[in-house]
């Protein structure tokens, strides 16, 4: 065999390799203990401006480097309920909940389940937690977000078109009332101030 023929094969070779190593990093779904870790290390590590997205089968994978996508093979109702569950019992943050304004236009008719869907989606979080606004609209914060903040996405069983629920992390000991305060004592300070 001449040399030429040697390092064509084993050029081959290495490129076999390499594809094949970079296909076993793709998303792929994680058991269930190991979705659960995932939660408990990320929610421990963020604070406010982070995000969680439980979301819909077809939810993409966004190519930031700060946006990490799991896939489960859970339904969307138990993951929320995990995910809430575990914020909500967490000092350091609280959720603010956006929901796709589209979920409550789609017809039981095209999606059977649809309804009970919608009520499981809303049964984790009180009332005022939850604003409803376009696809667009979320989408475009999550873009922004990403670009500078960490967000998890977990991507479940889901097969309704917007019912993925995204919940920007915000200071869990400080409310938007103080700190809406807080930021009316600075602005008055910096107007008094002579310039």
């Amino acid at each position: 065999m001449s040399i030429l023929k040697l390092k064509l094969r084993v050029a081959s070779f290495l490129l076999v390799l390499l594809l094949s190593s970079s296909l076993a990093q793709t998303p792929a779904g994680v058991s269930s203990s190991d979705w659960k870790d995932i939660v408990q290390n990320r929610l421990s590590l963020y604070g406010h401006r982070n995000w969680i997205v439980v979301a819909d089968s077809a939810f993409p994978v966004y190519a930031e480097p700060g946006i990490e996508t799991i896939v489960v093979n859970a339904d969307l109702p138990s993951v929320l309920r995990y995910v809430a569950s575990a914020i909500s019992s967490s000092r350091h943050v609280r959720a603010t909940v956006f929901l796709d304004q589209e979920l409550q236009f789609i017809d039981e008719h095209d999606y059977p389940g649809v309804s009970e869907l919608r009520k499981q989606i809303m049964a984790p979080f009180a009332k005022d937690q939850i604003s409803s606004i376009p696809h667009t609209e979320v989408m475009t914060k999550i873009g922004e977000a990403g670009k500078t903040f960490r967000i998890l996405f977990i991507k479940t069983t889901a097969t309704i078109p917007y019912t993925s629920v995204y919940m920007r992390l915000d200071c869990g000991y400080m409310s938007d009332e103080v700190e809406g305060r807080i930021k009316t004592a600075v602005s008055a300070v910096g107007n008094r101030q002579p310039k």
